[in-house]
């Protein structure tokens, strides 16, 4: 899995440097899967489903599974890039919240909120700790800085499979929920919002956007519940 999580983060690193003022969501899409196949690797995305592509990018009041299109970036934008592959038969998964050209800084701070959160919730993840910590302390860090938690998407274990059991949710209680083992792999994702954090599909059935039009920002990590701590699989600052 750490293979496959490095896979992950190698890409994602190079795609969100690329993710520049002028590009279409669907240039990056070309360029993951232009990498994934450099690799060796196979998109966990694409056909899962029937999603159609290899990336995911939600751009402002997105807040996941936005399908890659012609859509043109701008200065302002924030952009959500939620990525993954498997390499024989194991999974890796990550994303990361992307700013173009000049934003607001009411969205660098939305941006800055959601990725302490995540590290927020990875440092819970130790073994003795259960489910309910790791979002009580996503939650908490959100909500005490005035941001939505969406309650609709949550995070994952991963393994052979994109998705497993169990479910990770970005709230709760400490104390609750699935005592965490040595061993455990889980997919933990934080999705925030500046304001409400109801949610709708759109009408192409993947498309989550806020209710309220509010920004909305997304960071995954892939990460090993270890005797010595959580292990980051998926950590882009150790390529």
């Amino acid at each position: 899995m750490k293979t496959a999580s490095s896979v992950v983060a190698e890409i994602l690193q190079v795609l969100l440097e690329e993710a520049k003022e002028g590009m279409s969501t669907n240039d990056l899409d070309r360029k993951a899967e232009e990498l994934i196949k450099k690799k060796g690797a196979v998109s966990a995305f694409k056909g899962y489903s029937g999603f159609p592509k290899v990336l995911c990018a939600s751009v402002n009041e997105e807040i996941v599974h936005g399908i890659p299109d012609d859509r043109v970036l701008k200065s302002g934008d924030i952009v959500g890039l939620d990525f993954g592959v498997h390499i024989d038969g194991w999974y890796g998964d990550s994303a990361v919240t992307v700013p173009i050209g000049k934003i607001s800084p009411e969205a660098s701070k939305l941006i800055k909120i959601t990725e302490e959160s995540l590290y927020k919730g990875i440092e819970a993840a130790v073994p003795g700790n259960r489910l309910g910590d790791i979002g009580f302390a996503v939650q908490n860090h959100a909500e005490s800085n005035g941001y939505g938690v969406v309650r609709d998407f949550v995070g994952h274990g991963i393994g052979r499979a994109l998705h497993e059991d169990p479910q990770v949710p970005n709230y709760g209680k400490k104390g609750t929920g699935m005592l965490l083992e040595p061993g455990m792999v889980l997919a933990i994702e934080p999705m925030i919002t500046a304001g409400s954090y109801k949610v709708k599909v759109l009408k192409n059935n993947w498309t989550a956007v806020t209710t309220d039009g509010s920004l909305a920002a997304h960071f995954e990590h892939t990460i090993a519940v270890t005797e010595k701590g959580p292990v980051i699989l998926s950590d882009r600052a150790k390529l």
